[in-house]
């Protein structure tokens, strides 16, 4: 989901706690010649999906890849340690059994089972650890299995940060990693030892196809090329190896996350889809190779090539580069996700259940779980309305191993990262919440036997 909101900034970024990790890069900062086209969507603006038969672009707007933060270069350590900051504080490595697949469910918390789930990707910007212990307190109460949580907050300069958190600095100097307990990487440290303690897991994404916190923007900001570029671009894929390495390397221990991600949307547009699929291959290779326990998944939105599936429309016309079917193949990807947003897309309101049931049925074919990972309607007045249909799929016509929609909403919070999207904990009899969080959770795990819910 691209963000629609922002988040304001509630103190100084401190800059004692950053890590040099990778210094000024060697090779070119130019992008490499991809077969990809300039994308349609633009920077930090807020992107919805809405999509046009037209197809218009504009530019992506970036920095040049010569502009130093001087500031920064001047007050960052240039030591570093094998993860790139010291040890996390909090206690981590309990919570129970790792998450593993079982044919087209999971097993979670000893149980195979199908189950729901939510996005709270606002999570690790919180600097309240009273904030924190609330909200994972709710979702337990909700019976939310999992939660989805941004795993990175990428900036290119400390000097113009408006983010509350941020876990690495990307620029011509080099790539940083803040270490801070306040800023930095403490507060995702908190969020997963924090998810250990409640029995809420966590699917990770570990970057951002759009501006929201960085996202591949900080990438091409630092490195030079495009959001489709990218993909392909010897520097910038170092610099994002290296960040999954940091992350996948600090967590691996924990139970309490339930799957890494390799991106959050991940799209090429215009692009052969073998360049997202190339480029999914290698990366989920590198994440198993650091971390066999946890599964990976791609975190896509579950686009169809016209070649494979649909009726040549947007969502199955293979405009953003994503092939569903080729990458749900992909040996060391455990499970497929799809997400859903009709009124961006350009469909009605009913479509969606077709959609589920397409996934579901390639699910089947694979072999693989797959996920409605997420959908949700902006109609504030009642999603309900729109929503419980689509739930009421999931729930008697597939077997679509869990679904979560977007996105969990929680009041009062020290900061406002909600939308109109957002679900509010609320449980007054027949509000949005009772209905598609708490009742439809219950639901879920009511599909399972006795013993298994």
């Amino acid at each position: 989901m691209k963000l629609f909101t922002s988040i304001a900034v509630l103190g100084l970024a401190l800059l004692t706690g950053l890590q040099l990790v990778l210094g000024a890069p060697t090779t070119s900062l130019k992008a490499s010649t991809t077969p990809c086209k300039t994308p349609r969507h633009t920077s930090t603006q807020k992107q919805t999906h809405t999509h046009t038969n037209t197809h218009t672009s504009k530019p992506l707007k970036t920095k040049s890849a010569k502009t130093k933060d001087t500031k920064t270069a001047r007050t960052m350590s240039a030591t570093s340690t094998a993860s790139g900051c010291p040890a996390p504080t909090v206690p981590l490595g309990g919570g129970g059994p790792f998450a593993t697949v079982q044919g087209r469910m999971f097993q979670i918390q000893s149980k195979t089972q199908f189950f729901a789930g939510t996005n709270s990707w606002w999570l690790s910007q919180l600097q309240s650890n009273s904030d924190v212990n609330n909200v994972f307190s709710e979702l337990a109460l909700t019976q939310f299995k999992v939660t989805r949580v941004w795993g990175f907050s990428d900036i290119n300069s400390v000097a113009t940060n408006t983010n509350p958190v941020y876990f690495q600095v990307l620029n011509s100097t080099g790539q940083y990693f803040n270490c801070d307990q306040t800023t930095g990487i403490g507060r995702l440290d908190y969020v997963v030892s924090t998810a250990e303690a409640k029995g809420v897991k966590i699917v990770m994404p570990l970057l951002n196809n759009y501006g929201d916190l960085g996202g591949i923007p900080a990438y091409t900001t630092a490195f030079g090329g495009n959001s489709t570029s990218f993909y392909t671009d010897a520097t910038s894929q170092a610099a994002y190896k290296n960040y999954v390495q940091f992350i996948v390397n600090r967590y691996k221990i924990s139970p309490a996350i339930f799957a890494w991600e390799l991106a959050n949307e991940p799209r090429c547009s215009q692009c052969p889809s073998s360049v997202i699929t190339n480029w999914a291959t290698s990366i989920s290779a590198y994440i198993k190779s650091l971390d066999s326990k946890h599964m990976v998944a791609l975190g896509d939105e579950g686009w169809f090539d016209s070649a494979s599936i649909g009726d040549g429309s947007y969502a199955y016309s293979g405009y953003e580069g994503v092939d569903f079917v080729k990458n749900l193949a992909i040996p060391t990807l455990d499970y497929g996700t799809f997400h859903c947003y009709p009124d961006q897309w350009g469909y009605n309101n009913t479509w969606p259940n077709e959609w589920i049931e397409q996934h579901d049925a390639v699910g089947k074919a694979a072999g693989k779980p797959v996920v409605f990972e997420e959908y949700g309607s902006t109609n504030t007045a009642n999603h309900s309305i729109l929503m419980v249909p689509w739930q009421q799929t999931v729930l008697h016509n597939t077997s679509v191993a869990y679904d979560s929609f977007w996105q969990f909403g929680t009041s009062p919070l020290s900061i406002n990262p909600f939308d109109d999207y957002a679900i509010y904990y609320n449980t007054t009899p027949g509000s949005d919440y009772e209905v598609l969080a708490y009742q439809h959770a219950a639901a879920m795990l009511a599909k399972n036997p006795v013993a298994n819910q």
